[in-house]
């Protein structure tokens, strides 16, 4: 896979970055799910959605942030301050921060660090990310 330097890549918007991550982060809780066992397709699709939902990417970034460099830090904020299109569906907040998640994927991506993706990933996946049902009081 091609990458670029962390300089090139920081030039490209946060929701640039965002489209791609928002891929990337997708593909990853597919594959996961999918070596979780076996399972209809709709199961599939279920567990699917419930993890890459924004209010789930929002407790997942809240969670991760205490474990990234300075650098992923300011990537994740820029992609949280960007101005993406809200869904009526969406809570703001909750769409803000999952879009600061998606982002710092596309950036991880992009310059080569699918390790560093993988790594921030398994703790999200890991039940270290908690229920969409608790408070998430700032």
């Amino acid at each position: 896979m091609e990458t670029i330097s962390k300089e090139k890549a920081k030039t490209y918007s946060p929701l640039t970055l965002a489209f791609l991550g928002d891929s990337v982060y997708e593909a990853m809780v597919r594959r996961k799910i999918v070596l979780s066992g076996f399972m209809p397709p709709r199961k599939l699709h279920s567990a699917a959605v419930e993890k890459v939902r924004a209010a789930y990417q929002s407790k997942a970034s809240r969670l991760i942030e205490p474990l990234l460099t300075k650098e992923e830090t300011d990537i994740l904020r820029r992609g949280r301050n960007a101005n993406p299109r809200v869904p009526k569906s969406a809570v703001t907040r909750d769409y803000r921060r999952a879009t600061g998640l998606e982002t710092l994927f596309g950036y991880l991506t992009l310059i080569g660090e699918t390790a560093r993706a993988q790594e921030l990933f398994d703790v999200i996946f890991s039940g270290g990310a908690p229920s969409i049902d608790e408070d998430d009081e700032l």
